[in-house]
């Protein structure tokens, strides 16, 4: 399925390109958990790309991903994708997956984000409102639950380890 047309029934009908360039087909995570998540590194919130890796840390052996598409929507931002994946290892070490910057809204936003905005509505709507928005899917790729940008990534551990059966 080609990135911008067609839409998806899960989370793995969808393909979106990493930060590198290559179109990967999401079914690559099918049977993980997944905490996809509108990252920026000049929000307020960029910090807690620290806490995402600590999560990815804590929980990727037991079979959970943290998946970043940056989004300069709300110009925060600017950078290329290589600044971008830059920044997110020097500053932040992150090394779970990041994708290309996308938008997360309106008309020209990336489908999956269109669709996970339908599986679940935020308190504006569907729409994201602001960066570090965050989507936990379950193995088979459905939306579980949608964590506002505020909610620290610590808050979201419980829940990963009751869907991984470590609780």
């Amino acid at each position: 399925m080609d990135e911008q047309a067609g839409t998806g029934t899960t989370f793995h009908d969808f393909r979106a390109r990493t930060i590198d360039g290559v179109e990967q087909d999401l079914s690559e995570y099918r049977g993980r958990l997944v905490l996809v998540v509108n990252t920026a590194s000049e929000c307020t919130f960029t910090p807690q790309l620290t806490a995402l890796q600590e999560l990815q840390d804590r929980f990727g052996e037991h079979g959970f991903t943290v998946i970043g598409f940056p989004s300069d929507q709300f110009r925060q931002e600017p950078g290329t994708d290589e600044e971008i994946k830059e920044l997110c290892i020097s500053t932040y070490e992150v090394t779970f997956p990041l994708f290309s910057k996308v938008d997360v809204n309106g008309p020209g936003a990336h489908p999956l984000w269109q669709w996970m905005c339908t599986q679940k509505a935020g308190v504006i709507g569907g729409r994201i409102a602001w960066n570090f928005t965050k989507f936990l899917i379950d193995g088979e790729g459905r939306v579980l639950r949608r964590y506002a940008p505020p909610v620290p990534p610590a808050r979201i551990a419980r829940r990963i380890e009751t869907e991984l059966g470590l609780r």
